[in-house]
This record gives structure tokens, sequence and C-alpha cells, in this order.
């Protein structure tokens, strides 16, 4: 029943308190009966969504994180598992919620597909100059085998001397594309003109060429796959030989009066200059702040010993990268610790390993190739 308020029973005369009795039954009848329809329909609906209806479909909905467009995506058959890297209390995702990828984090299969699907195609920028273009052979026959298997490749190959460029024949869908690079026996002047040189080709060339842009020195050598896991907006390597360790002891710029300059107590991770990338116009903006960085110091005449990546983990540090590559991914696990590490860095060849992988005993054969003048 619906209580009538007295004051207003009050007011009105005994002819027309039965009207508004029966006014105000109506009206409960009729929020009754909408609030029923709607409690009704919204069953309906979640009946509607229940998962054997989805799982039903030829396809699944996938949709790539860094905007890629959607797309139907073949239902693929795995067992499902929880997914556990080889190393034991390693970090899985930054305080901004950016991905740190080790081995075994993403399902392959599924991103290969998802990236064929959208016929994604990537380039490889390297510079080989000056005596760099000995490293030039074996790089480019380990990115053959490991890098990006199965996708669309263009190499983008820096060089002063491209009459030395080694003849190789590249796989179905990869291109090889030789550009002309100055070369200056001062390493500053050489890491300057590269990120001016990748700063401008991302804008003028490389945005309407390739979707994503990876960014890495010559002297590596690919020791096991490196696919479309590593690939988002912006993504940055960490550097094995500071991984773990306090803030105050990353090899940051503690100049101030430098333009990469980073204080003892900021920073994050620290990472290699050696391989980075991301979508081409965020490469471009990387590049560019570190070119103009660079010059600013150069014409106050700064030094920084660790060259362009010092400003390289000053951008990121303020543009944090959307995907991290675990050490992992610059590590040879059979070297006992970092000090070892760290002599193989530093050795005559100065060989720098991307693997996410022992060494096996294929990877050999290619250190007769990396001898200089060879």
């Amino acid at each position: 029943m619906v209580e009538i308020p007295t004051a207003v029973t009050r007011l009105l005369p005994k002819s027309e308190k039965s009207k508004y009795h029966s006014l105000l039954c109506v009206n409960f009848v009729f929020l009754l009966t909408l609030t029923l329809a709607f409690f009704a329909y919204t069953l309906l609906s979640l009946n509607k969504q229940k998962p054997k209806y989805l799982l039903a479909k030829d396809s699944i909905t996938v949709r790539e994180v860094d905007h890629l467009k959607i797309v139907n995506v073949s239902r693929m058959y795995y067992q499902s598992k929880l997914i556990a890297p080889n190393s034991e209390n390693i970090v899985m995702q930054t305080p901004w919620l950016a991905p740190i990828v080790w081995d075994g984090t993403f399902q392959i299969e599924i991103l290969n597909q998802q990236f064929r699907l959208q016929n994604v195609s990537i380039g490889l920028v390297v510079f080989a100059t000056g005596k760099y273009v000995a490293f030039l052979k074996v790089f480019l026959q380990t990115a053959e085998m490991y890098f990006m298997e199965g996708h669309r490749v263009k190499y983008y190959i820096f060089t002063d001397q491209p009459s030395s460029v080694p003849f190789l024949k590249p796989y179905k869908g990869r291109q090889m594309v030789i550009l002309e690079a100055q070369g200056s026996a001062h390493p500053w002047n050489t890491h300057i003109h590269r990120m001016e040189v990748i700063s401008y080709f991302s804008q003028q060339r490389f945005a309407k060429e390739v979707d994503y842009l990876v960014c890495a020195h010559v002297n590596i050598v690919f020791c096991n796959s490196v696919g479309v896991e590593i690939l988002s907006s912006l993504f940055g390597t960490l550097d094995p030989l500071f991984f773990g360790l306090p803030r105050k002891s990353l090899a940051y710029e503690r100049q101030p009066q430098s333009q990469a300059y980073i204080s003892e107590n900021e920073g994050d991770f620290y990472y290699s200059g050696a391989f980075f990338g991301g979508k081409v116009l965020e490469v471009h903006r990387l590049t560019k702040f570190c070119y103009q960085a660079m010059k600013m110091d150069q014409a106050d005449h700064i030094k920084v010993p660790r060259h362009d990546e010092s400003y390289l983990n000053k951008y990121l540090l303020y543009n944090k990268p959307t995907k991290i590559l675990s050490p992992e991914y610059m590590w040879n696990k059979k070297l006992p610790n970092g000090h070892s590490f760290k002599e193989v860095l530093t050795d005559a060849g100065m060989l720098i390993r991307v693997s996410k992988y022992p060494w096996t005993d294929a990877e050999q054969d290619y250190q007769k190739d990396l001898r200089l003048g060879q």
C-alpha cells in the first residue's frame, strides 16, 4: 500500500482524496512494471553473452596493444598454461605497466599470425663505417637466420664503403637498401651523425616504407630468434651490465651541465644503445632529441663518455617505453658473471650478442668471419 502524505490529504476535499489515491496506485504499478521489464532484459542480455556463444564462432577478435587495426584471427587451439620465465626473482612489468619481455613471455605463434595478417613490415637500421664494415657480413647472415623470421624486413645499411658491403641475397619478402653515410675518425661525430641520419630518414623515408624500425649496432651477432614479440610503440633493451644494480650505480650522465644529465635520485632502468626501436615516428622523436642534445653539448664543449647511449637514457626516462626487452636479449648465459661479460664487450672484437639462449656450436662457425679485414 502507498501511504498518502497527511499534509496533502488535509488540503484535499473528500471527493478528491479518492482520485489522488487512485493516481498514486497507478504510478506505483507503472514503475513496478518498468523495473521488472528492465531486470528481465538484463538477464536475457547476459545469457546471450555467455562464453559458449563466443567460443562457437569461427574466429576470435584480437586487438594489438600498439593501436594496430582490429583483425579477425583464425581460432588457434593451444594448452593454456602459466608461462614461467627461466630466471628467478625477475621483474615482469614496469611501474608504468609496460611488459618486460623475457624468453617465453608471449605465445609467439599467436603474435606471428597476428602480425602477418596485418602485413607488418620492419626496418632494421645499421651503420657500418670505417673498420666496422668488417662486422657487417656476420650481422646480416645471423639476422637472416634469426631476425623476424617469416615477416617482411628491409635492411637499411648506412656505410661510407658501399663497395665493401658483402653480397647477400635476402630471403623472400626481405630487401637490402644500401645508403651512403659519412665516416669519421672521431667516435663522437660518428654517434651524432648516426642519430641525425636516423631522425631525418625516419621522417622522410622510413615512415613511408615500414611500420616499425629497429636500430642495431653492427657489431651484433643474432644467436637465436628475435621476433615480433619485441615490437611496440617504443622499446628499449636493458643493459645486462647494470641490470639489478641500485639507481646510484647506473651509468647515467652525472654532469649537471650536460643535456644528458640524470640526477642520482632519478632513473628507472639503464638501457643499451645497441638495440632499440619502435614505431617509425617514435624512433624519429627519440633520435631527434638525441641529435639535438648532443649538438648542444658539443657546442658547449661537454664530453659524455657513453656517447649517444646517455642521451637515449635521458629520453627514455621522460618518455617511458611501452615495452622493455630483458637482458636475455643481449646476454650470453654461459658467462658466469658480469665481469666476464664486460670483458667480451670490450675485447678486440667488440662483440655484442643478441640472444635469449646460451650459445650453441652453430654460432662458433661465424666467429671466423669476425676478424678485421676479412
